[in-house]
Formats: C-alpha cells, sequence, structure tokens
C-alpha cells in the first residue's frame, strides 16, 4: 500500500474515532460573550442551576441529565421543575447582565460573576466578581442599578453574539 494512502486510512479512523468518542456528549451551544460561559464547554455560570439560587437560596450545582440551550449557552439544572420554570421565565431566573458583575459594569468594566457571590433583589439574580463587590450592592442597589442602566448598553454592544 503506498505511503499516502496509509496516511488518509489513520486519518479517516483517527477523526471517526473522535466523533465516536464525542457523540455521547450533552449538546453545547456555541459559546457568547453576552452570557458568562466556559468558553470550551458553553455551559453558563460554572453550570449552577440559575433557579436554585430563587428555591433553595444557595446556588446549587445543576447536571448534564437537566440541560436546556438559550441565548448561546447551555444551562444546567437541578430537575426538570426548575429548568420548565427557567425556560418559562429566563428573563427572571436568568443572571443580570449575563452573569457579569454590576458593581464592575458600573465603574465602566465588565468582569464575569462569581456564581458563589450573589445577590436577589426585586425579584432579579446578580452575580459578583467578589464578596467586597457583593456586599457594596447589597447595601445600596438602586445606586448600582442607576450607574449600570448608563453603562451596560454600550459595554453589551462590545460583546461578541
Amino acid at each position: 500500500m503506498r505511503p499516502g494512502i496509509a496516511l488518509i486510512g489513520r486519518l479517516v479512523c483517527l477523526l471517526a474515532s473522535i466523533w465516536l468518542a464525542c457523540s455521547g456528549l450533552p449538546a453545547q451551544a456555541a459559546t457568547t460573550e453576552r452570557i458568562v460561559v466556559n468558553r470550551f464547554s458553553g455551559v453558563a455560570i460554572e453550570g449552577f442551576d440559575p433557579v436554585a439560587y430563587f428555591v433553595d437560596g444557595n446556588p446549587r450545582q445543576g447536571t448534564a441529565e437537566f440541560e436546556a440551550n438559550l441565548w448561546g449557552a447551555v444551562w444546567r439544572f437541578r430537575n426538570e421543575g426548575n429548568r420548565a420554570s427557567f425556560m418559562a421565565h429566563p428573563e427572571i431566573y436568568g443572571p443580570q447582565f449575563g452573569g457579569y458583575d454590576p458593581a464592575d459594569i458600573a465603574r465602566g468594566v465588565v468582569v464575569a460573576g462569581n456564581p458563589r457571590f450573589f445577590v436577589i433583589a426585586e425579584q432579579r439574580l446578580y452575580l459578583f466578581s467578589r464578596e467586597d463587590n457583593r456586599d457594596a450592592f447589597a447595601a445600596n442597589p438602586e445606586r448600582f442599578l442607576y450607574e449600570v442602566g448608563k453603562r451596560w448598553p454600550a459595554l453589551q454592544d462590545k460583546l461578541s453574539q
């Protein structure tokens, strides 16, 4: 057999093996900058269940068994009920500003929020990059939201879809 044909045959086998290995994985969305996602998997907010913040009062890890694709991101949930609630009202359960820290946005920069630092204010979920940002926001959310309202549209336009 000619060396070129053997090399092509090995390449085809390698690609088929990779395809078979990946075919059992959960569906993944294309990544976006508008939502804080893992750039390799497309999973939003580190796989935490956004509805659990409201139901349980704490961050809880979702599972690949209960996923939904929305806004260019993969969202994970603890159960079917949480997934259904999110899909019915993503504007309520999804983190505001795509999961970016509103305290940083108020300063004119976008920094990914950490799902472990959160506040629920006015029935909306906010994630923060640092505990001190969370604490400052919790003390006076109206002040931060006023500043964010002025800066977020321009900052959001700079993020890729």
